[in-house]
């Protein structure tokens, strides 16, 4: 587990001070894959690097695994590092060392046996998929493969903590596939508990089940990764939610509406789990005296389940269009009525249905 308590980190350059993380609060629990996202500037790259201490927090402390490390001696803070490993955005290989000795060195430095380094170094350079590589250099390397050569290196101390500063970044999108899919054996194979920051919203889709956006040094939202997708809190995780979950409709869509002269209700309907499998939209077209018409259809994956979610018009008279809300309304599907170019962020619920807006 890590715990940051009230973590703040400020630089000082000459007269002008740098806040970069303020009063940090959050939790990474053991076994999670813990994606922190944020634009540039957020505090995303310091706060992971005061996990590790490469960054001492200013005030505040983070824990790991109910140890705060500024608080424990030299030596012994050494044995903590090294179940701490790290994967960088730009690789950090050294060009003149072979594979095989950049993924050798944190055993190299701690003083393993030969057989000891010759063993480890293979069994992680054949989970990484890279066996036949051991002799190559990096500038021979893909990037791809350089950043594998990264995380055999992180692994070969045999740590339980991983953490993945901007990881695939620097990557192409089919390479950025491959080494998350890589980093998801990671942690259900090894067990290792990963935090991963990211500018990219579809890396957090792709593999991690919690997430933290930061603004300005700040987490301004957290949670299951489900509840931030399906309600965002925030109008910086709307926008990164809307990169990767696309609902808007068109402009011209609006304009064609208007000729059905305040009869039509727009609605985005949310469906998770067993509910995007559910025929709800045939169903209202056949119970109740309503034209539907479908405007937008999308659905993912998150954490293996199912996600998605329709923008659908209703037209007909408000009492028939009432009893069709109503009947969409349930435990695992969510409603919201579409307002002007956007939608109203209250949702439906059984208890106040009788207060709903139409527009």
């Amino acid at each position: 587990m890590i715990e940051f308590r009230k973590v703040s980190k400020r630089f000082v350059t000459g007269k002008r001070t740098i806040t970069a993380l303020e009063d940090v609060e959050l939790t990474v629990n053991k076994g999670d894959i813990f994606g922190v996202i944020g634009f540039s500037g957020a505090g995303k790259s310091t706060l992971i690097r005061t996990v590790n201490l490469l960054e001492t927090p200013t005030s505040g402390e983070v824990l790991i695994e109910g140890k705060n490390l500024q608080k424990i001696s030299k030596k012994e803070l050494r044995e903590e590092k090294k179940n701490i490993g790290m994967i960088f955005q730009h690789f950090n290989l050294l060009n003149s060392k072979t594979v095989f000795e950049n993924v050798a060195m944190p055993l190299l430095l701690s003083k393993h046996t030969k057989k000891e380094v010759d063993q480890r170094v293979l069994e992680v350079l054949q989970f990484v998929g890279l066996e036949d590589k051991i002799k190559s250099y990096p500038d021979q390397l893909s990037g791809g493969q350089k950043q594998r050569v990264g995380i055999a290196r992180a692994l070969v101390t045999n740590p339980s903590i991983l953490l993945c500063d901007e990881a695939t970044s620097a990557l192409d999108p089919q390479t950025t596939k491959s080494i998350l899919q890589l980093l998801r054996r990671v942690n259900e194979e090894y067990k290792i508990t990963i935090l991963i920051i990211t500018h990219e919203m579809e890396v957090i889709k792709e593999i991690c089940n919690r997430i933290a956006v930061m603004e300005n040094g700040r987490v301004i939202e957290s949670g299951n990764i489900l509840d931030v997708f399906s309600n965002p809190q925030t109008e910086t995780a709307r926008n990164f939610v809307s990169s990767v979950v696309h609902d808007e409709i068109p402009q011209s869509v609006y304009r064609l509406m208007e000729i059905h002269n305040g009869r039509s209700h727009i609605l985005k309907i949310d469906f998770v789990g067993v509910s995007s499998g559910q025929p709800i939209i045939s169903q209202v077209a056949k119970k109740f005296k309503v034209d539907v018409n479908i405007l937008f259809g999308n659905i993912t994956e998150l954490q293996s389940i199912p996600f998605g979610n329709l923008i659908v018009e209703l037209v007909g008279d408000s009492s028939e269009v009432q009893k069709a809300i109503d009947f969409i309304q349930s435990d695992t599907v969510n409603v919201k009525e579409v307002i002007g170019h956007g939608s109203k962020q209250t949702n439906f619920d059984r208890s106040n249905l009788g207060n709903v807006v139409h527009g």
